[in-house]
C-alpha cells in the first residue's frame, strides 16, 4: 500500500474557505432567520442584531435535528437558559428573550427537522401571518461552517429576497483555524459533501439555471 503523505496546499484551503464560509455586509433588514440549532451562539447575536437596530423581526426555525428522530435536548447553554424545551425553536425564542428581545418580536417555527425545511416552514409561517409579501431584504444568522448550504436552501425558498449572510463560529471553527483541527475539518469537510450531495437529492425539483414556470 502506498502510504506516501500528501500536503493540501494553502490555495486549496482558501478555495474551501471561501466556498464555505461566506459573509455579508449587513444593512437594515426586514427579519432576521434563524435556522434550528441545540446551541445559544449564533441566536445570542441575533439579540445583538436586533438590539443594534438590523431588524424588527425574527424568526427561529427548528425541532430537532431529523438524523436523531427527535428532541435530544440541548447541547451548550443550559447554565444559562435552563434545559426545559421541547423543540430548538422553544429554546432559542428563550435565548432571544433573555438577551433583551421581546416576545412579540419573535416568530418561532418549531416543526423543521433540516435546513431546507428550516427555510420552507419559515416561510410558510411568514405568509400564513401576511408578513411575506412587504419583506425585502432579510440576515441569514447561522453557523459559521453552515453558511453556504443554509444560504443556498433560503435564498432558492425565498427568491424575491436579498438574503445577507452573518456567520458566527460555533465551537471554535472559524475560516481561519477550521483546518487545524480534526473536528474543524469533520465539520467542515462535512459540510461541502453535503452541498453536492443535497443538492443532487432535489434535482428534480431545481430548474437549473432556468427561471422557474
Amino acid at each position: 500500500m502506498n502510504s506516501r503523505m500528501y500536503r493540501l496546499s494553502d490555495r486549496q484551503i482558501d478555495e474551501i474557505t471561501r466556498y464555505l464560509f461566506i459573509k455579508d455586509d449587513l444593512r437594515i433588514s426586514d427579519v432576521i432567520f434563524i435556522p434550528g440549532c441545540a446551541r445559544p451562539d449564533h441566536t445570542e447575536e441575533a439579540a445583538r442584531l436586533y438590539k443594534s437596530g438590523f431588524a424588527p423581526l425574527l424568526v427561529p426555525s427548528g425541532a430537532f435535528a431529523k438524523t436523531a428522530g427527535g428532541f435530544q435536548g440541548i447541547v451548550a447553554g443550559g447554565d444559562r437558559y435552563g434545559t426545559d424545551y421541547s423543540c430548538e425553536a422553544d429554546f432559542l425564542k428563550a435565548v432571544l428573550m433573555a438577551n433583551g428581545v421581546p416576545e412579540g418580536s419573535i416568530l418561532t417555527e418549531p416543526a423543521a427537522t433540516y435546513t431546507l425545511e428550516n427555510a420552507e416552514k419559515t416561510r410558510m409561517l411568514l405568509e400564513s401571518r401576511g408578513l411575506l409579501d412587504s419583506m425585502r431584504t432579510a440576515i441569514l444568522c447561522c453557523k459559521a461552517h453552515h453558511a453556504r448550504r443554509a444560504f443556498l436552501y433560503y435564498e432558492m425558498v425565498f427568491p424575491e429576497l436579498d438574503i445577507l449572510v452573518h456567520p458566527v463560529p460555533i465551537d471554535g471553527i472559524d475560516r481561519d483555524t477550521w483546518y487545524l483541527s480534526h473536528e474543524g475539518r469533520e465539520k467542515v469537510l462535512g459540510e461541502l459533501g453535503r452541498v453536492g450531495q443535497q443538492l443532487m437529492m432535489m434535482e428534480n425539483r431545481i430548474a437549473w439555471g432556468l427561471t422557474p414556470s
